[in-house]
Parts: structure tokens; C-alpha cells; sequence
């Protein structure tokens, strides 16, 4: 079974190890980005995972970080608000499709019974949007005409709820902050809904923590808990939070917390770190990233806390709380 293949069969743990120990020796060899600043490091051959060295997110912003000579399919870039635009190529968009669908479908549900209504206006204006992309693909394959965007009409987004609820499907929301803000001031009754935010003011509304912003969206759109993805266009995987607001991660991603002053260092579960994300579906770019995002890891999942200090504001920005 080849690389590929193998990254999309995991089934447990084990596996999980060995494969991502293959994918760090595939890059080590053919990213020439990832393959410099390991021997900058000039530290012993990894034998397990957390030996393995995390690339700072930030060289998606300055360097093409790729494992193959293959002309890229497409390439994404981020919302680069406050800063540099980050950009992730992508040789082979049926990693990222089937990455995408695996996490969503074990995760939130399958398309094809639910009515997925997008509240994403920026990310659409931005264009190259990875996010976009995906939902671009989850709305078809509920193949309903409720499904689709709603720029800033946000009456016709509340009437196409209520008419999916009617029919009896389940109701899907992905929404910017600002945006889902703005429709939680018309306060509709959204109770049947999974509302999922994917981040970011844009500048349009004042920076909030996470548990600030759920709170407020809880209340004006009237649902018992707020949903978050956790995903980035350097990544090709997601995570989604749920009811407790902690983050599950699908089978090609796992997240491990650094020590914020030794990046090098893990901590033990239960403090706050910055995120390690190894991306096995990055396969073709680089699977292990250091963010700038601060968490902790506790037993039924990983909560986001915010940001460093010095990150760029970006599309998933948090204030630390």
C-alpha cells in the first residue's frame, strides 16, 4: 500500500505512530524548505514522534514549502488580514478532498442528509480561500436547493432554516464570527441547527475570546451550544469543537502542546502550550507545523486558549483568555 493510501486506512493509535514516522522521512528527503531547517537544528534522527521537529508556520508565508517537483493544482493562500498572506500549494487536491470529507462525515454527519447554509462573505471575496473550498464541496454533496451562500442577506438564510427544518433535514451553519454576530442580532430562532464558526472578525468587529463570542451567539440565535472548526490554510485536516467546546481531531490529525518558551519541550496535559499540528494529509507539503495558537490538551479533546502575543491577527484569531 503506498504513502497515500496508507494516511487515509488508520486504525489506531500505532498506526497512526508509523505512519507519521514514514511521512517524516519521506519529507525530511524531499522538502527542501523542511529538509534545511531540520539540519539547521542539528539534532539526532527522530525515533518517535515527539522527537520530530515542527516547522514554524510562519515559513508558508515566505517560502513555497512543497515535498514534490510537482506543478501545483492550486494554491491557497490565507484571508492575510494584518499581515503577510500566508500560502499553502497543493500538487494533489484528492488528499485535501478526502481529508475533508473523512473528518466532516465521521465528525458533524453526512452531507447528503443534512441543508448546509454558508455565511462567509470575506472568504469569498478573498477568493483562493481553502475553507471556501471545502464547503464549496460539502454543499454539493448535499445536492439540495436549500443548500448555498448568503452573503448578507441574512432573512433569506433564516428562511431557508426554517424550510429545511420543515422538509426534516438537518441544518448545517458555517459562519464567520462578524457575520454570525450580525444574525444573532435579529435573533432568530435557530434551536434545530448546528451553528459552526470558523473564526475571524476581519477587522469588521472588535477582537473576542472564544467563550465571549460563544456566549453571545448562544443567546441571539437561540441554540444550546456553538460548534468551531479549527482548520487553516496551511493544513488540509480539521478539528471540530462541540457542546463542552473542546476540539476532536480526524484520524490523519493530531495536536500536540509545546512548551511556549522552549518550543522544543512538551508539557503535560492539562497546561497551556502552543499548538503542534502533525497534518499527515499535508503529505505534499510539510505534516508537522508549529502554530501560533495556544491550547491545552484534556481528556475528551484539546481546547483553544487564543494566541501568542506577537502572532499575526488572522482568520482564526483569539485574545488569550
Amino acid at each position: 500500500m503506498g504513502l497515500q493510501s496508507k494516511i487515509f486506512n488508520i486504525q489506531n493509535e500505532q498506526e497512526f505512530e508509523k505512519i507519521t514516522m514514514e511521512v517524516y522521512n519521506f519529507q525530511a528527503k524531499n522538502n527542501p524548505i523542511y529538509k534545511e531547517y531540520i539540519q539547521h537544528l542539528n539534532i539526532p534522527e527522530p525515533t518517535c514522534i515527539r522527537e520530530i521537529p515542527f516547522l514554524p508556520i510562519s515559513f508558508f508565508k515566505t517560502h513555497t514549502v512543497i515535498s514534490n517537483t510537482e506543478k501545483p493544482a492550486l494554491v491557497f493562500k490565507s484571508s492575510g488580514t494584518g499581515g503577510q498572506k500566508s500560502s499553502h500549494s497543493i500538487s494533489d487536491l484528492s488528499l485535501y478532498l478526502k481529508s475533508f470529507n473523512l473528518t466532516y462525515d465521521t465528525l458533524i454527519g453526512n452531507p447528503e442528509d443534512q441543508v448546509i447554509l454558508a455565511l462567509l462573505p470575506s472568504y469569498q471575496e478573498q477568493g483562493a480561500s481553502s475553507l471556501v473550498y471545502m464547503v464549496d464541496h460539502l454543499i454539493k454533496r448535499t445536492n439540495h436547493k436549500l443548500s448555498g451562500y448568503f452573503l448578507s442577506n441574512l432573512d433569506d438564510l433564516i428562511q431557508a432554516y426554517n424550510d429545511a427544518i420543515k422538509q426534516g433535514k438537518d441544518v448545517v451553519i458555517f459562519g464567520v464570527s462578524y457575520a454570525l454576530l450580525d444574525l444573532a442580532e435579529l435573533n432568530p430562532d435557530l434551536s434545530q441547527a448546528r451553528v459552526i464558526e470558523t473564526g475571524g472578525m476581519k477587522g469588521r468587529r472588535k477582537e473576542l475570546t472564544k467563550k465571549e463570542l460563544h456566549t453571545i451567539l448562544k443567546k441571539g440565535l437561540n441554540t444550546s451550544f456553538i460548534s468551531s472548526e479549527y482548520g487553516m490554510t496551511e493544513l488540509l485536516s480539521q478539528a471540530y469543537s462541540f457542546a463542552n467546546g473542546l476540539f476532536k481531531t480526524g484520524t490523519t490529525m493530531r495536536v500536540l502542546i509545546r512548551e511556549v518558551n522552549d518550543p522544543f519541550n512538551y508539557i503535560e496535559d492539562g497546561k497551556t502550550g502552543g499548538i503542534n499540528v502533525i497534518d499527515l494529509a499535508n503529505v505534499n507539503s510539510c505534516s508537522f507545523i508549529a502554530t501560533q495558537d495556544l491550547g491545552k490538551i484534556l481528556p475528551e479533546g484539546f481546547e483553544l486558549m487564543g494566541r501568542f502575543d506577537n502572532a499575526d491577527i488572522r482568520g482564526c484569531n483569539l485574545l488569550v483568555h
